[in-house]
C-alpha cells in the first residue's frame, strides 16, 4: 500500500523491494484498496512511476496467494 502525500492510499504490485538509492517507485496494476480504478490514471495504464517526493510511506502487504498449511490429524 502506497501512502501518497495529500492523496488516498493506493495499492499495486512491485517487482522488488526498493533500494535506498532508488529515486522512483515503479508500480504495476495500480488501484484503490477497494479495487476501484485510480481517478488520475487512465484505465488502460499498466505501470505508474512515482517519485519518492510524493510518497509518505510504503506498506508491504502479504500476497493474496494462499499458503499450503500441513496439519496432522489423529484418526
Amino acid at each position: 500500500m502506497i501512502h501518497l502525500l495529500n492523496e488516498e492510499p493506493v495499492v499495486g504490485e512491485i517487482d522488488r523491494l526498493p533500494e535506498p538509492t532508488d529515486q522512483v517507485l515503479v508500480v504495476h496494476n495500480l488501484r484503490y484498496r477497494d479495487g476501484r480504478d485510480v481517478s488520475y490514471v487512465l484505465p488502460e495504464t499498466d505501470t505508474v512511476i512515482y517519485p519518492w517526493q510524493r510518497i509518505h510511506c510504503l506498506e508491504i502487504l502479504p500476497s493474496d496467494v494462499e499458503e499450503e498449511v500441513v496439519t496432522f490429524i489423529r484418526e
